[in-house]
């Protein structure tokens, strides 16, 4: 798990390929956002922001097993001496890794276009981020294996990440924001124990 999450920092550290495309759309889409909204429209950022977030974790998720796929290495992993969840532990810790250090750009961003950003918003986005890597995670490893993979993934992702969408909506908005607190850490124990359970028969496949 470790020499998998840790192999994937270093190809992003040498080739420079996913954080910058992930960055430049998460400003990108603030900065439209920012121009499109007009004063009395100023209530809908919260919820913009999670779609911002969202669409930024599928383009990074979109190549999580891209290189593993063209390089023929998937299925040495598969044959390897070990819990075949460990691969999916290792890609989400990187994946979540990438999210992360995009927020530490994304996030002070909204801030300065929109609204300052409130503690219950910091922990719903850190809630969600272990929700949408644990599943989108899963069903990279499912769509690499497509020919119309770029295409696949988001149908499959998205469905099952509108209730982070909405906990998160909820969470930034509400005043009493613990049940959608509440609720986003219930969805991260439940999908994380599914994706860590069915990951041995979706990479075999």
């Amino acid at each position: 798990m470790a020499a998998l999450a840790r192999k994937d920092l270093l190809l992003e550290l040498r080739g420079r390929e996913t954080l910058p495309a992930m960055l430049l759309f998460v400003v990108a889409m603030l900065v439209a956002f920012r121009f499109a909204l007009t004063g009395e429209q100023s209530d809908a950022a919260a919820g913009l922001l999670w779609v911002a977030i969202l669409f930024t974790a599928l383009l990074g998720l979109g190549r999580a097993f891209v290189p593993e796929r063209e390089q023929g290495v998937l299925d040495g992993l598969v044959l390897a001496p070990c819990d075949r969840s460990a691969i999916w532990l290792g890609k989400l810790l990187a994946t979540l890794a990438f999210l992360v250090l995009v927020e530490l750009v994304a996030l002070p961003a909204f801030a300065l276009f929109f609204e300052p950003l409130s503690g219950q918003t910091i922990a719903a986005v850190a809630l969600a981020n272990v929700g949408i890597c644990a599943v989108g995670t899963l069903l990279a490893a499912m769509a690499v294996a497509a020919r119309a993979r770029e295409l696949l993934l988001p149908l499959l992702f998205l469905p099952l990440a509108l209730p982070i969408v909405v906990g998160g909506v909820g969470a930034t908005v509400a005043e009493d924001a613990g049940r959608y607190l509440g609720f986003l850490a219930l969805y991260d124990l439940v999908f994380a124990i599914l994706a860590w359970a069915t990951f041995e028969y979706v990479v075999v496949e």
